[in-house]
């Protein structure tokens, strides 16, 4: 049976600083474990091998990746039985909310040779305090960045006619959510998610995975041309007629939004620029060109010089904090080998069938 899946960021390397919308999340779980434990004690390869045998049973997977190495999964979510694994460790300190009746706590740390460890302190000490001081270094350069990019979208505002755009989010509003208000009205949710995350690779997203049975709306535009603005107006508007909803930040500057999902109304609108540039693949998918729509013609041209030099100089502050980011992961990677050589990972793995067979008693139930 093929795998039925979705891939997001819940937490981001952001110019705030790391943002996690974790418990946005988890809202529906009627269970929840916690996994403790340092660098390399096997969360993540615990993780991936449950959600992997589940994904292969058929059951829906919702992979949460991590932000500071997107080929390791901080967290999986199985909406069918409405449980979750999650890596509750920093920068994501996650705690129980409701202690041995939802959440539980999963203490990998039972597994390591406390003694091994206690033969690394001092290096143990100094690499975790060097990753602490790289990802400050990275939030730093991301912030001077923001602040840049902010002038950048000053340009654009200064040119944009906004009633037009005010029209122009009542139009969508209208042609994408049904005027009619949905059954079950108080009951819609709101979930919380990253549309991608800037990496020690650089920026990661996975619209593809998460747009691929939706009709698509790309928007196009430039910096403050008002594409944040609209896709909240659409949330909020979709929320108020009584319908999930899946509001997709931006990996940069959190308090920005790049997508919105509504799958009861089979629709994803989305920032389809860079980094996160897209364009239609499908005669379903549809393009809303706000530049063309709503900024004065000749804009580009008229600031041509000092749009070039805005961004350029964002542009290479993030290059600086994403190398930061690096730089930072080849540290984490030399701390996670002291705790990977002083681990029992057979113990690992009878806390992994632990929790495989308590979720097959959740079938029964």
């Amino acid at each position: 049976m093929l795998k039925k899946e979705i891939r997001y960021f819940a937490g981001g390397n952001t110019a705030k600083g790391f943002v996690e919308f974790f418990d946005s999340n988890f809202q529906d779980l009627e269970r929840l474990y916690i996994l403790k434990g340092g660098p390399g004690t096997g969360k993540s390869s615990l993780i991936k091998s449950i959600g992997n045998e589940w994904g292969e049973k058929g059951y829906f997977i919702e992979w949460i990746h991590c932000s500071s190495d997107p080929d390791s999964i901080d967290a999986i979510i199985l909406p069918e039985l409405k449980v979750g694994i999650v890596d509750g460790t920093n920068p994501h300190v996650i705690e129980p909310k409701y202690p041995g009746v939802v959440d539980d706590y999963v203490n990998l740390g039972i597994a390591w040779d406390r003694n091994e460890l206690l033969d690394q302190k001092d290096e143990i000490i100094s690499l975790t305090n060097q990753v602490k001081e790289g990802f400050k270094k990275a939030y730093d350069s991301f912030a001077q960045g923001l602040a840049l990019h902010d002038e950048l979208e000053k340009i654009f505002i200064n040119e944009m006619d906004f009633d037009k755009a005010n029209q122009l989010a009542e139009h969508w509003i209208q042609k994408l959510i049904l005027n009619e208000q949905r059954s079950s009205i108080g009951s819609s949710k709101i979930y919380k998610r990253f549309l991608g995350a800037t990496t020690p690779i650089g920026p990661v997203d996975f619209v593809e995975n998460i747009t691929e049975d939706l009709n698509r709306y790309f928007i196009k535009g430039r910096a403050g041309s008002g594409k944040s603005t609209m896709l909240k107006k659409i949330a909020k508007a979709a929320n108020e007629k009584g319908y999930d909803v899946e509001v997709y930040h931006c990996g940069f500057d959190p308090n920005s939004l790049d997508m919105v999902v509504v799958r009861e109304l089979n629709f994803s609108i989305f920032d389809s620029t860079a980094p996160h540039e897209y364009y239609p693949t499908k005669e379903s998918d549809t393009i809303i060109d706000l530049y063309e729509l709503l900024i004065t013609p000749g804009t580009d041209e008229k600031y041509a010089s000092d749009i070039k030099d805005a961004t350029d100089k964002y542009k290479s502050k993030l290059k600086e904090g994403i190398q930061h980011l690096a730089k930072t992961k080849e540290i984490r990677d030399q701390l996670e080998q002291i705790y990977i050589k002083a681990m029992d990972f057979s113990i690992v793995d009878k806390i992994r069938d632990q929790i495989n067979e308590e979720m097959k008693s959740m079938i029964k139930k």
